[in-house]
């Protein structure tokens, strides 16, 4: 039986995607719910699973076409995934039916902390996730990790006489772009376009220049408090919370305490109404390997510092394995990003819209500083604050960045609300 591979529908802010990278192709063997194809949308990279077990038929959409909820993009032969020959080539397994419940139980004990898309290939598959090496971070097991051992196991099955079925295929690479004629010096150029997200973050950009008075106010700020904090209790906050103890749960808890008092920061212009919103979603500005994402922290103001810690975490861990949903990033009223961990000294980050207010961390260096009349070494970084003049006067921007640092400076102030 033929059946047609759509395009699923798509998440509410994206109208369509690019086809950037087909896993398998046609006569590979195919299981319900395996990814086909990598669709490339302008926020995040969706897979496109097989609707049933099966063969992939004809390939109806290249890579680089452009698609949308409903497109056909392929065709897919439904029917047993196993080769004939194989069926003939070992003895039926003689496990018991009563082994069955325990391998479940097994696996699914095994599923636990893992992203939602291993689960799901673990479950369908009835793997043991414990004999899949991982090779994301702490050795977590990703998606592709599954993905390679299924492909692993069906290999290692193959008889080694010729079967009348398609070879395995190499999952195709999107090839680079060809180079340019040499110039007349003999130096060579590659033009290679742009990917969806990176577009998208010029268009972000432009606009954010275009049509906002954006202005930057910086002030500096003695680290030297919260580390001394963090030094005394980051073993025992390892320890009771399972999570690091870092400086971003620090200012978002002081942002999101200056944004108490300062709502304009915290406001949003809508036509020639100004929203002040009555909750806090923090934008983290993340580096991926498509580019800069922002996931969101909601109420942050009613989360604990172990609690923004761990959601920092996962959006890392979730930034490097491509799969932040369009959820994780949608809304926010206020975003922090970090320069400071690629060595950024000092720099002016660019709003993000529709939001007024974007505060921009760098990097913490041994400085001399005057206190109380002397001159003393003090860890201290630089930090900025961008934002929009048009909702924002200068006095509640400055004012907004000084009580960052009076709650950085001095950390007590974040739990005593003074």
């Amino acid at each position: 039986m033929t059946i047609e591979v759509k395009v699923p529908a798509l998440p509410e802010s994206v109208s369509d995607g690019t086809l950037v990278n087909w896993k398998k192709q046609p006569g590979q063997a195919v299981q319900r719910g395996e990814n086909l194809v990598d669709l490339e949308t302008d926020k995040v990279v969706l897979d496109i699973p097989a609707p049933a077990d099966g063969v992939l038929g004809q390939i109806l959409r290249q890579e680089g076409d452009i698609v949308t909820t409903g497109d056909v993009i392929a065709t897919l032969e439904e029917g047993a995934v196993q080769p004939a020959a194989e069926a003939s080539a070992a003895p039926a397994p003689t496990s018991t039916p009563a082994a069955a419940p325990a391998l479940a139980a097994t696996a699914e004990a095994d599923l636990e902390g893992l992203s939602p898309a291993v689960r799901r290939l673990a479950a369908e598959n009835g793997l043991d996730v414990s004999k899949i090496s991982g090779s994301g971070h702490g050795g977590r097991v990703t998606k592709a990790d599954v993905l390679a051992y299924i492909e692993a196991q069906q290999q290692g099955r193959s008889t080694p006489t010729p079967a009348p079925v398609a070879a395995p295929v190499a999952v195709p690479v999107a090839a680079p772009a060809a180079p340019l004629p040499p110039d007349t010096l003999g130096r060579l150029e590659q033009r290679v376009p742009m990917t969806r997200l990176r577009a998208r973050i010029a268009e972000r950009l432009l606009m954010a220049k275009n049509s906002t008075a954006m202005l930057t106010t910086f002030n500096e700020i003695n680290m030297k408090p919260v580390m001394d904090l963090r030094s005394r209790y980051k073993d025992q906050f390892e320890k009771t919370h399972n999570v690091r103890l870092g400086f971003m749960g620090f200012f978002v808890k002081a942002v999101i305490e200056a944004l108490k008092r300062y709502p304009a920061v915290n406001g949003s212009i809508d036509g020639n109404d100004v929203v002040y919103h009555g909750y806090y979603d923090i934008g983290i500005a993340v580096s991926s390997p498509r580019g800069l994402v922002v996931p969101i922290l909601r109420d942050a103001d009613q989360m604990s510092l172990a609690d923004i810690e761990k959601a920092i975490g996962e959006f890392g861990q979730k930034a490097k394995e491509g799969t932040l949903t369009v959820e994780d990033m949608t809304g926010g009223t206020f975003t922090i990003t970090n320069g400071g961990v690629f060595g950024s000294l000092m720099s002016t980050p660019i709003l993000n819209p529709p939001q007024s207010g974007i505060l921009g961390m760098h990097a913490t260096k041994d400085r001399p500083v005057a206190e109380n009349g002397q001159v003393v070494i003090r860890p201290m970084m630089y930090v900025a604050h961008s934002y929009d003049h048009r909702i924002i006067d200068g006095r509640e921007a400055v004012t907004f960045l000084v009580t960052v640092k009076e709650c950085i400076e001095d950390p007590a102030r974040l739990v005593l609300n003074v």
